[in-house]
């Protein structure tokens, strides 16, 4: 353990330059991690401190892009530009990354060491296109006799005869990337990210940043304080990439439309899941999809509805919801919310965020909550592997799944040493209730019968406390999970 820690601490005496995407992004928790820590985190905390229109939804562009471009990346390892004759104007900055992680979890019964991942992130502009790639391979070696996928994300497991039974390593391959052309209101981009709709941080319902990648095609439309979203994904259905389900095709389909007043925002979402049978008309945003839903066979599609809300209040704090309706047998049945017909789920949330000026340095504090309940059956189908509102295995929307109950507490904060390092802290609180009869996962056959709501399930609480230093040249980072699941992830990221 010792030359664990001490490799980890030599690493971060080499030195690097921090760059920016075209895009604020989803948060990277799993994989595919930069210099700065929980971005998405200070996202909602600006959006709580902040004057102007609040929008939620993510990814979005990043409007000071190309306009700060040599600022946030001259000193990148290759930077080019077209010179100031030309008359188009055009920028490319190449930087390679590195990190080294050390993870344990019980949950995964392996410990992964040693962790690393090496590659290049790639970003620019032309005119009015911009782009970004971060592409990485990956080397681990695993305690495990039979090694699970810590992101759940397909890898190769490279092995040979050992009399301890273990294994040689696991390698595999990630990348996220954007492409885009922008004209004044309208922005068209080719992806591979998550899509994060919504006030939420931890539980937003319809699409959840702690989803896993897929790769999409997405319109932007913003006019003043409407914005309207429409995006079409490529979904997997099995996790395990040698599964016969996956020569069937699953697709997304869904619109986002959002109305930002001085200090608050509505939100309605709409999603489609089409298995085999992919209809390119629902990306026009005009279409409504909980309409066009009936135009086609009930076997081969599901769509839900939810509707969202943020109250800014004193640029000290928001409150913010999520009403998620997967089906109903009718309005009333959901009162009375007896039979698994009533698919729902619905999420509340609190926060509160302050800046201050300590000694000259700024730093943000603030604390986020909230509660979120997702009924049995809710995005499952009619059948196993087919029109699940999930990818790879794991939800599309509230990562806990059907059938749960989850409350979600942080205490947050992060100092600004000077302007290229800040020091952050923060102490995550979670109280889960996870069913454990039918409906619970995802991917069982949808059948009407009496629901049984989180009925005997065990409560799951665990405590994460978590430090990052995150510097000019190099970020470190350590995460802790006590309780239910014991975990340690430590990482450093070095990055040119």
């Amino acid at each position: 353990m010792k030359a664990i820690f001490t490799s980890l601490i030599l690493a971060t005496m080499v030195f690097a330059e921090t760059g920016r995407s075209p895009v604020i992004s989803s948060e990277r928790t799993r994989n595919l991690r930069g210099l700065d820590y929980a971005p998405m985190l200070f996202e909602y905390h600006r959006q709580t401190v902040d004057d102007g229109r609040h929008f939620f939804i993510y990814p979005r562009r990043d409007t000071t892009f190309q306009k700060d471009f040599y600022k946030n990346h001259g000193n990148a390892m290759a930077f080019f530009e077209s010179d100031s004759a030309s008359s188009h104007k055009f920028a490319i900055a190449v930087s390679p990354i590195l990190g080294i992680d050390y993870k344990s979890s019980s949950a995964l019964g392996d410990t992964i060491w040693p962790a690393i991942d090496g590659g290049l992130f790639i970003r620019g502009f032309a005119d009015s296109l911009d782009f970004d790639l971060d592409a990485r391979i990956y080397s681990e070696g695993h305690a495990a006799k039979k090694p699970k996928s810590y992101d759940h994300e397909v890898f190769d497991v490279q092995s040979k005869d050992r009399g301890d039974g273990g294994i040689d390593y696991v390698s595999f391959a990630r990348y996220r990337a954007h492409l885009a052309l922008n004209y004044a209101w309208a922005r068209l981009q080719l992806a591979r990210d998550v899509l994060h709709w919504g006030p939420g941080y931890y539980n937003n319902l319809s699409l959840n940043q702690f989803a896993l990648p897929y790769n999409m095609l997405s319109l932007d439309l913003t006019f003043g304080p409407l914005r309207i979203y429409s995006v079409y994904a490529d979904l997997r259905v099995n996790s395990w990439s040698y599964s016969k389900d996956n020569l069937n095709d699953r697709n997304l389909y869904a619109h986002r439309y959002e109305l930002a007043l001085k200090n608050v925002t509505f939100g309605i979402s709409e999603l489609q899941i089409l298995y085999n049978e992919n209809k390119p008309w629902l990306f026009v945003p005009v279409a409504p999809l909980f309409i066009e839903k009936g135009n086609y066979s009930e076997r081969v599609n599901n769509g839900a509805l939810a509707v969202d809300f943020n109250v800014q209040l004193f640029k000290l704090a928001r409150v913010y919801g999520e009403f998620f309706l997967d089906d109903m047998e009718s309005p009333y049945a959901v009162y009375q919310n007896r039979y698994s017909n009533n698919r729902w789920a619905a999420m509340l949330g609190f926060q509160v965020a302050h800046d201050m000026e300590v000694n000259g340095k700024l730093l943000q504090l603030g604390t986020i909550a909230e509660i979120a309940r997702v009924e049995p059956y809710t995005y499952c189908h009619y059948d196993t592997a087919q029109a699940q509102m999930a990818h790879l295995g794991l939800p599309l929307g509230n990562p806990n799944g059907p059938n749960s109950l989850a409350i979600d507490w942080t205490l947050y904060s992060r100092l600004f040493w000077n302007h290229s390092a800040s020091i952050f802290f923060g102490l995550h609180n979670k109280w889960l209730w996870k069913g454990i009869d039918r409906g619970s996962d995802i991917n069982d056959p949808y059948k009407t019968v009496r629901k049984k709501f989180t009925d005997k399930a065990p409560l799951q609480y665990t405590i994460a406390p978590s430090v990052n230093y995150s510097g000019y040249h190099a970020s470190y980072e350590l995460e802790l999970i006590l309780g239910e699941i014991k975990a340690i992830f430590v990482r450093t990221t070095l990055f040119w």
